[in-house]
């Protein structure tokens, strides 16, 4: 009996399906549908569905089910997800991290593993009591847990017994030396795990309701393969999952001894360097947005910059594109019309209730409609911008609101390079905000365009830079881009591959200007998933000529 793989892949905007043979590695059908942010599941399952019903497979043909997400690596560039504490144990220098709280405790042990000073307990408890309404997981990193993990496994202890919550103590990440960076790794880990438990969920979920029964692998950020209990266990292993797969499928796909991948999705843009045919690996390693951490993985920049990056137009006329991802205006069947809401400021973006969710506190922020904006809350309740912009942040994190507002795919739309949505929506938005800022419609849609090509071009340079010199220039070039003086420009030796939904509207104009070319792999707009098989493909292939041999 022939045998085939699925390969899954989940970003923030669409969940896509290959299936293949396992043998020769052919692709058989694709799919892609609409990612179900408040039920993972149901996008998930379309994707299963489409693909056996366009195959015409029975599930018993279907050995192994092979996932990528984008999520992990979405909710970091958006600076969301769970919300952690990280307890440092021991004499350090202070350092900040991007999460709730930093709190410094008396202990740790010395480089024999001896103890350098008690564990404080009664601060460590109080602390606690403290957090225990405010988080949502525990990150902890003692000094020289490495050599010595008891403090570690004693404030692990003590959480569990006053705030039973998720708890990742950094020894079991992380071997290495640098106390931020292992306090990192495991405070990435602390912030991921309800994200991948959500997803890996949703997979489990949908196998079940397409009577799929095999196996399902997780491709970390290294291209290793992971049983679905870790990537849910040490989530941070799977941050640069999507990328990973994005890298795999563009450098087998372009046949190119050397290039640039860069996969542009909806929420990011993700950039690989692809040398003598394969993506380079950073063991001791990556750095994903503002986290240093010892997570190893391949060599990659990601930025939050795509086709879905929320376009917000300040009162002072300031335009921002990214890094968060909204529903584009364009996509939105129902719900006000864009001329009682839409504007400037507070009013660039529409929050949504959930689907059947109706709390008291929605119906406080909301009254019936079950629609507002952030202009509209503050007029009613006298809310702050800061204590506010928490509010909203928690019921999106909660998956309580949905956001929806002016994209770079509503400007496609406006200019007719893009015919997924509502055309008309889009045009009246672009005119209602371009009226702002002293632009028409098709104008201000022509900005937003521009802005996202050089936001995505110099994120290019950016990795390129990177990667050869092992530091960033990003003052410089962030300062130099529309210098009144000073003019730089840069060129590429060698090509782009481009993948993702949005690449083909992007990068020509952007391969033109770095004076090097652009190729778009059959089967690129559902690479990752394609990545994602591939990887189980190979490792099958080479476990069956192993027995064979």
């Amino acid at each position: 009996m022939e045998t085939y793989i699925i390969g899954i892949d989940t970003g923030g905007t669409y969940t896509d399906g290959v299936l293949i043979e396992t043998e020769t590695g052919n692709i058989v059908t694709v799919a892609k549908k609409p990612t179900t942010r408040f039920q993972l599941s149901s996008g998930v399952s379309e994707v299963l569905k489409t693909l056996m019903k366009q195959s015409g497979l029975t599930p018993e043909q279907v050995t192994q089910v092979a996932v990528s997400s984008t999520l992990a690596t979405n909710s970091v560039v958006e600076k969301r997800g769970a919300r952690v504490a990280v307890l440092v144990i021991g004499y350090v220098k202070h350092f900040k991290l991007p999460v709730k709280a930093v709190l410094y405790i008396k202990g740790g042990h010395n480089l024999q593993g001896e103890e350098e000073e008690p564990l404080d307990i009664d601060y460590l408890v109080s602390l606690i009591h403290g957090l225990k309404n405010e988080v949502d997981s525990y990150a902890v990193c003692s000094a020289m847990s490495i050599k010595n993990p008891a403090h570690e496994l004693v404030t692990e202890k003590a959480i569990s017994m006053i705030d039973p919550k998720p708890v990742f103590c950094s020894h079991r990440v992380s071997s290495q030396a640098g106390m931020e960076e292992r306090a990192a790794t495991a405070a990435l880990h602390a912030r991921l795990m309800p994200v991948m438990t959500e997803f890996m969920e949703g997979v489990s979920s949908a196998l079940t309701e397409c009577k799929l029964t095999c196996p399902v692998l997780t491709v970390a950020g290294n291209g290793a393969l992971l049983p679905a209990e870790k990537a849910v266990l040490q989530a941070g292993l799977t941050v640069a999952s999507g990328p990973a797969c994005s890298a795999v499928f563009g450098a087998q796909a372009a046949a190119l001894k050397d290039c640039l991948v860069v996969d542009i999705g909806g929420t990011t843009t993700d950039i690989t360097m692809i040398k003598d045919g394969s993506p380079t690996l950073l063991n001791d390693g990556c750095n994903i947005g503002a986290w240093k951490t010892h997570v190893e993985a391949i060599d990659m920049h990601t930025g939050g910059i795509g086709g879905d990056s929320f376009v917000h137009v300040g009162k002072k006329g300031d335009i921002t594109v990214g890094p968060i991802r909204v529903i584009p205006l364009a996509m939105k069947t129902d719900g006000p019309p864009v001329e009682t809401w839409l504007g400037s400021g507070d009013s660039c973006q529409l929050l949504v209730r959930g689907p059947g969710l109706e709390t008291d506190e929605l119906k406080q922020l909301m009254g019936t409609n079950g629609w507002t904006t952030p202009a509209i809350i503050r007029k009613k309740t006298g809310t702050g911008s800061i204590s506010l912009e928490k509010v909203i942040d928690r019921l999106i994190r909660q998956q309580q609101l949905q956001e929806y507002g002016f994209t770079p795919t509503d400007a496609l739309h406006v200019l007719n390079r893009l015919h997924i949505g509502n055309r008309e929506i889009a045009v009246r938005s672009a005119d209602i905000l371009g009226k702002t800022v002293g632009l028409s419609g098709r104008e201000f849609a022509k900005k937003i365009l521009e802005m996202t090509r050089d936001k995505i071009e110099t994120l290019i340079i950016k990795s390129v830079i990177h990667s050869i010199q092992g530091k960033s220039l990003t003052g410089f070039l962030d300062k130099t881009r529309n210098h009144p003086v000073l003019g730089v420009s840069f060129s590429l030796k060698i090509p782009l591959v481009g993948i993702g939904g949005s690449a083909q509207c992007f990068l020509p104009e952007i391969a033109e200007k770095l004076r090097t070319t652009v190729t778009f792999p059959q089967y690129g707009e559902v690479g990752n998933a394609v990545g994602a098989a591939i990887q189980v493909q190979k490792s099958q292939t080479i476990t069956a000529h192993s027995e064979n041999s």
